[in-house]
């Protein structure tokens, strides 16, 4: 390359020029994500979806011009921060999204500088090693043996099918109940399964004595999916139950803990898990209840055996004589090939705050929904649903018809003001919340309430 050439190359994130080509960078983030989030100036950004996709469109440009623009890393990030829903704001409360932690963030910085591929050894020697000690940490915490590293949950459910299916052939019958993750039923499609076996759930949760019933009419073999965290409404089923009767009948169990796998760090709620040992495969998800920025998924498994069955060879990344001579083969640790090693983030994390660390953010926001449901429960205004399993709250204002609790809901995000989500449970339709942000104050929450309060159609 000519000393020209060199000039003109724009600058690497690692090498050893890598550090000092970012730090200038950096900066430029930064003042963009705080320039973005005061022009947003509340959770969301006002004016729906023409309004944002209007700004994007101004501060994009052409995407691909024929002349590069230098101001694009600051416009684009602006616009990006401006036009974002911020987990980080209080009244940003509808779904599992929550605010990753600052230490987790800057992690993934080094994941994406250095961009290891855990597919092979050769390509992620420090990441490999890494992945295998904090998997096996995390499964153990579970009460399982090892874990595989996933996108989230919707990828831990499908393995968890897969591997279901490849110990006990293709006439799997998944039986799980309404109140079910919907990438269950999906996955069962996707691996071509027979349709599963859908239990009414009118209390939210798995009900042990239609599960018996069912188990009992059952030929073949069985998957059990029970849920410890449900999307809608942050319910646990009977898990204790759901595992005696899985092992009484000879079915296989899977428990999706996408969203109450966090409990795990807490010694105050850790005993509402209590039968997620008896699970020969369990989902987590730490981008939920764990504060990692998204992808930060795991699939804890009982058999490690059972994941051969994941094996594929290449020579290009596993050949037999690598791997004979003491080389990680690492195409068998996901059905992915290219792989970041979102590990990193999460290492980071566990030994930055420890189980204590992170079990005190479980316990301030479980804290936090508990207040909210009180404060719903006072007010004359308002109807709860329940108090909260772990930190949803569901709520509506009382005597409204369903249109006009989705009209409220609506309201707030095309105005900016909150962003809320929706749930129909008992026939009827519900306002979320759900308490992932830690900072959450009590003022926090009744600001919440009082905005859906002052827009709600009379």
């Amino acid at each position: 390359m000519t000393a020209e050439a060199a000039l003109s190359t724009p600058p690497l994130a690692s090498g050893p020029g890598g550090p000092e080509a970012l730090r200038p960078l950096l900066a430029t983030v930064l003042d963009a994500l705080a320039a973005g989030a005061a022009e947003r100036g509340g959770p969301l950004p006002a004016g729906g979806p023409d309004a944002v996709t209007a700004r994007v469109a101004a501060a994009l440009g052409d995407p691909l011009p024929d002349t590069g623009d230098p101001g694009a890393l600051h416009d684009i990030v602006r616009a990006l921060a401006a036009g974002a829903a911020d987990p980080a704001d209080p009244l940003c409360a509808a779904h599992l999204h929550c605010p990753p932690l600052a230490v987790a963030t800057a992690a993934d910085l080094a994941a994406s500088a250095l961009n290891p591929s855990l597919d092979s050894w050769d390509q992620a020697p420090a990441a490999s090693a890494l992945e295998a000690a904090v998997t096996r940490t995390l499964a153990r915490t579970a009460g399982l043996t090892d874990a595989l590293v996933t996108t989230g949950g919707t990828e831990s459910n499908q393995l968890a099918l897969l591997l279901a299916r490849e110990a006990h052939g293709s006439g799997l019958r998944l039986v799980c109940c309404a109140g079910a993750h919907h990438s269950l039923p999906r996955a069962a499609w996707l691996l071509g399964l027979p349709a599963p076996v859908v239990l009414p759930a009118p209390r939210g949760t798995l009900d042990p004595a239609a599960l018996a019933e069912a188990l009992t009419a059952l030929a073949g073999p069985v998957l059990v999916a029970a849920t410890a965290g449900t999307t809608d409404a942050g319910l646990i089923d009977p898990l204790p139950e759901i595992a005696a009767l899985c092992a009484a009948h000879g079915a296989r169990l899977h428990i999706d803990a996408a969203y109450g796998g966090g409990l795990l760090f807490s010694d105050r709620h850790r005993d509402r898990l209590a039968g997620l040992d008896a699970a020969h495969t369990v989902t987590l998800d730490l981008h939920k209840l764990g504060w990692q920025p998204a992808a930060a998924g795991l699939l804890a498994v009982a058999r490690p055996d059972e994941l051969a069955t994941l094996h594929q060879r290449a020579d290009y990344l596993n050949a037999a004589d690598d791997t004979e001579a003491g080389l990680p083969d690492l195409l068998g640790r996901s059905p992915r090939t290219t792989r970041r090693p979102d590990i990193l983030k999460i290492a980071v994390t566990l030994r930055t705050l420890g189980r204590d660390g992170l079990g005190a953010l479980v316990d301030q926001v479980c804290a936090r929904a508990r207040e909210f449901a009180a404060l719903i429960a006072e007010h004359p205004g308002f109807e709860l649903y329940d108090r909260p399993v772990i930190s949803t709250v569901l709520f509506r204002p009382a005597a409204a018809a369903d249109d006009a609790v989705a009209a409220v809901r609506r309201r707030l995000l095309h105005e900016g003001r909150a962003v809320l989500g929706r749930a129909r449970l008992d026939g009827r339709l519900w306002l979320k919340a759900t308490v992932l942000n830690p900072r959450s104050r009590p003022d926090d929450l009744a600001r919440l309430l009082e905005l859906v309060e002052g827009n709600t159609p009379r």
